[in-house]
């Protein structure tokens, strides 16, 4: 693997230091030094360097790099995600044809799109219905119709044991039905319903990723968020001095900023003090980056495809990295929300 220009160390160092100069100690002033055009210009190099031939992507430049989180899971991560960043800066794919066939040749006749590579069991429900929300998401970004129907997937889920499924997968569930055009039905949004109570601080399984799908799948079916106020409290609350946000080890938490960056975006208005929030992310974010374009979960971890996702999505929300103009079509369903409109 080639060495990286900088220890990580002394990258996460400096670019936290860039990041606190940019974006202004008090959080009210312009960024003038770490300059939004350097990080695309570093994404597109890691895109470029990430690509295969048959339209995926790995999730690291190293050929050997397995992946991380979600992009250990499945290899539908990465795709989807260079898919929906590319959407949001209006830039065209290195292969944009062959990720089209690519992503239309995983889905299988029943409905269900498949990985690749990836450690998740393909028969099971959580793999099933992660991997064909991430298609359907990809997919609809690049203007394209799945081949097969992808409802019974779902149907199927739903009318079983979804009771099983963890907390954070409550808005794949209308994420998906909007990519393939249709609305989430109402005996199913029941089901979701009941699965989501609140503790009184406004959280959901005392998890920050939980809280966020919920939040998110309010906003997606347009219904107000319940205790948003006390939400909103909560994550002020929790953010760390470093900027970022993770109430769980690290294993568990790996998107836990931006988790926590969408439920300011969404619930925390014209506030002052989210504001400030949201800027001190925004560095946070700036630190996890690497000298070879892309970021890492945290300082000085490798990049991932994952975390690339997620730590631009952070600098999107911030407003520190600006999405093409006209958006894209339905922004709203662009991954987990980045582009989310804000009321």
């Amino acid at each position: 693997m080639r060495k990286p220009l900088c220890s990580p160390w002394r990258c996460g160092l400096a670019f936290a230091v860039l990041a606190i100069l940019s974006l202004g100690a008090a959080a009210d002033e312009p960024a003038t030094k770490v300059t939004p055009q350097e990080v695309l210009d570093g994404l597109k190099v890691f895109w470029q360097k990430t690509a295969l031939p048959d339209g995926s992507f790995r999730p690291g430049v190293d050929p050997e790099y397995k992946g991380m989180s979600d992009s250990a899971l499945s290899d539908m991560a990465p795709l989807t995600y260079a898919v929906t960043l590319h959407k949001t800066f209006g830039w065209t794919l290195p292969h944009e044809e062959k990720t089209r066939a690519n992503l239309l040749g995983r889905q299988k006749e029943d409905g269900a799109f498949h990985h690749v590579f990836g450690t998740g069991d393909s028969k099971a429900p959580l793999t099933r219905v992660y991997n064909t929300t991430q298609g359907l998401v990809a997919l609809h970004a690049l203007g394209t119709k799945p081949k097969y129907d992808p409802i019974p997937v779902f149907e199927q889920v739903l009318n079983g044991d979804y009771k099983k499924l963890p907390l954070y997968t409550t808005s794949f569930f209308p994420l998906a039905y909007q990519c393939y055009g249709k609305s989430f039905p109402p005996e199913q949004d029941k089901k979701i319903r009941a699965l989501m109570p609140q503790d009184k601080d406004g959280y959901l399984g005392e998890h920050v990723a939980s809280t966020f799908h919920l939040a998110h799948y309010y906003r997606l079916i347009g219904v107000e968020t319940p205790k948003a106020d006390a939400i909103l409290a909560r994550v002020l609350r929790d953010q760390k001095p470093d900027g970022s946000w993770m109430l769980n080890p690290p294993s568990r938490d790996r998107h836990a900023t931006f988790d926590a960056m969408f439920c300011l975006a969404q619930l925390g208005k014209d506030n002052p003090d989210v504001k400030k929030a949201m800027q001190r992310a925004a560095a946070w974010a700036l630190t996890c980056r690497n000298a070879d374009g892309g970021f890492g979960h945290y300082p000085g971890s490798p990049s991932d495809a994952d975390a690339v996702y997620f730590n631009v999505g952070t600098l999107v929300l911030a407003g520190f990295l600006k999405p093409a103009e006209p958006m894209p079509k339905d922004p709203q369903l662009l991954s987990w929300g980045h582009l989310f409109p804000r009321k």
